[in-house]
């Protein structure tokens, strides 16, 4: 049975971040081939959802209700909830995750 696929607000937000930033210190192009492809990954867990690990950063806490995908080097945050998938972070992996999931995650 397939799941569906939400994107929270502020995953949404990083979206459009991203591509903003990358629309313009990159080459033309670049920033709609990068929101296709971490489309198609988020857009994948409609079939398999659990396939996802679970983040390291959180794992250290011992919190086990997200998951993550990646596409390099951009991290897909979700949480399963039902039959249904939301995806909560959408983060290039460079960054401080630690900080970024404690406020985004925990402090919500």
């Amino acid at each position: 049975m397939s799941s569906q696929v939400f994107l929270t607000k502020d995953a949404a937000r990083d979206l459009e971040d991203l591509y903003d930033y990358i629309e313009w210190h990159d080459v033309p192009g670049k920033a709609d081939y990068v929101l296709d492809q971490i489309e198609k990954a988020f857009s994948s867990l409609s079939e398999n959802p659990e396939r996802g690990a679970y983040p390291k950063e959180l794992l250290a806490i011992v919190l086990r209700e997200y998951r993550e995908i990646f596409f390099k080097p951009y991290r897909i945050i979700y949480r399963i909830v039902d039959e249904n998938v939301y995806v909560m972070v959408i983060a290039d992996g460079r960054r401080d995750m630690q900080t970024l999931l404690q406020r985004r995650l925990l402090q919500a």
